[in-house]
């Protein structure tokens, strides 16, 4: 009687996690204990879509589980080698398997082989490490309410953004700072970019020093029709078939002058100055962002580098976006490569990561071969810079994964005692030749 009752009770727990969206352990757990309950919780954590067009998946740590709606039995490949087995579902035409990734912090890819031929899969698979995921006895800090400020440099436009104080915060010991473009995409402990677990790790471990964080997402003007942001958020809108929000974003983001770098400075920072003690050298500032974040933490830098010294871009768009939207600003991001060539130096280290499957747009241009341009300019200027170049797409998944190598990278060597620093290319980058490229998509000859 009472190894029936306990049967029971597992299998009203396993129904009830099954109705909601569920991690790749407790589906692996319900998968190897033959749980009736796995259809369901299959359904609940992928879509139809996902399954029908071979590109669901769930990881944690090293145990991922794969999933796949199929009328012919498949093959899983992980990395291009053979996977686990997969099993069928019953008679529901679905199969899965669980397997194991060993590498973590990194990036990795699937795909699944049927009659023969490759079919669904993912370029962006990314294998968290433990750095990411909030260790125990590790404190954790607050996270503000969502705060709204209301600029002057861009007339009318609201931004949302987060600030983030870590437990070891003393409000007496000014803290070093740092800014995320695209911020709420950062906040979410559980989500694809764990940024906050990564920062409690890395401060419980002193491989980053305690700092307050800044989560700022790109702003909105349709509040404020008639000013001269919105016609020409407006028109550039019209003219690129973008939505107004979407518009917005690029011309922050995008435009190569120093006017998001002003409204950074000296409208939104100052409020967040006023509640906590920060430092005001670029020593200690750091800033980051993806895509036109990415151009955009690495322009803050370059026309304010007394603001910000250290950067971290993903899937950087130095390509053509806002180029010559503005007579008034000649420069587009494609530049960048030689604004770094022949412009004077400025005291920077920078972390770049993109992938080769990263965009090729007809308007703007390749990301991938922007990126190697930005790398191999700062490599033949002696910057201080990493370059991380995967085989992904236009995704977070890397970046997000190596995230705590690249905190520990930027901030190594960090003395609070200090407000300056001459940055230096490490000995091991200064031995390496510079970038080359080959072509691996078509017949080359």
């Amino acid at each position: 009687m009472r190894k029936l009752t306990l049967l029971l009770l597992l299998l009203i727990a396993n129904l009830a996690l099954a109705a909601e969206k569920m991690t790749a352990p407790q589906l692996i757990t319900l998968a190897q204990s033959q749980s009736d309950a796995l259809p369901e919780a299959i359904a609940a954590t992928f879509t139809q879509q996902e399954l029908k067009e071979g590109t669901a998946w769930a990881g944690k740590g090293h145990d991922f589980f794969f999933a796949l709606a199929s009328a012919t039995p498949p093959q899983l490949f992980v990395d291009g080698a053979a996977g686990p087995q997969m099993q069928p579902l019953g008679a529901t035409g679905q199969w899965y398997a669980a397997a194991r990734i060993e590498e973590l912090g990194a990036l990795h890819s699937f795909y699944y082989q049927i009659a023969g031929a490759r079919f669904g899969g993912r370029l962006d698979l990314p294998a968290f490490g433990p750095e990411s995921y909030l260790e125990p006895n590790v404190p954790s800090g607050k996270l503000s309410e969502k705060l709204i400020h209301t600029s002057k440099i861009y007339a009318g436009m609201q931004s949302e953004y987060w600030v983030y104080v870590p437990a070891g915060y003393d409000p007496q010991v000014p803290a070093p700072l740092m800014v995320f473009q695209d911020g709420g995409g950062y906040i979410h402990r559980d989500g694809n970019n764990p940024a906050l677990n990564v920062i409690d790790n890395l401060i419980a471990q002193k491989k980053i020093p305690v700092m307050i964080c800044v989560f700022i997402n790109p702003g909105d003007v349709t509040g404020a029709p008639g000013t001269p942001t919105y016609r020409f958020v407006q028109a550039y809108a019209d003219q690129w078939h973008r939505t107004l929000k979407d518009s917005m974003r690029s011309t922050e983001y995008d435009t190569v002058s120093d006017r998001y770098d002003r409204f950074l400075r000296d409208e939104l920072l100052p409020q967040v100055a006023a509640q906590y003690n920060i430092r005001k050298d670029a020593y200690s500032r750091a800033i980051t962002g993806l895509s036109s974040g990415g151009i955009c933490s690495f322009n803050a830098a370059w026309q304010m580098p007394d603001q910000f010294s250290r950067v971290i871009t993903w899937i950087g768009s130095f390509s053509s976006i806002q180029w010559k939207e503005d007579p008034a600003i000649a420069d587009g991001g494609q530049d960048y490569p030689e604004k770094i060539l022949r412009e004077p130096a400025r005291n920077l280290r920078v972390w770049l990561q993109d992938g080769s499957n990263d965009q090729e747009n007809d308007r703007y241009g390749s990301w991938p071969l922007a990126n190697i341009r930005m790398a191999n300019a700062l490599k033949l200027k002696n910057y201080d810079f990493h370059f991380s170049f995967g085989q992904g797409t236009h995704n977070s998944g890397h970046g997000a994964a190596e995230f705590p190598a690249e905190m520990i990278w930027l901030w190594r060597d960090y003395d609070p005692a200090k407000t300056s620093q001459a940055y230096t290319m490490e000995p091991e980058e200064k031995a390496k030749p510079l970038f080359r490229v080959t072509i691996t998509s078509r017949d080359a000859r």
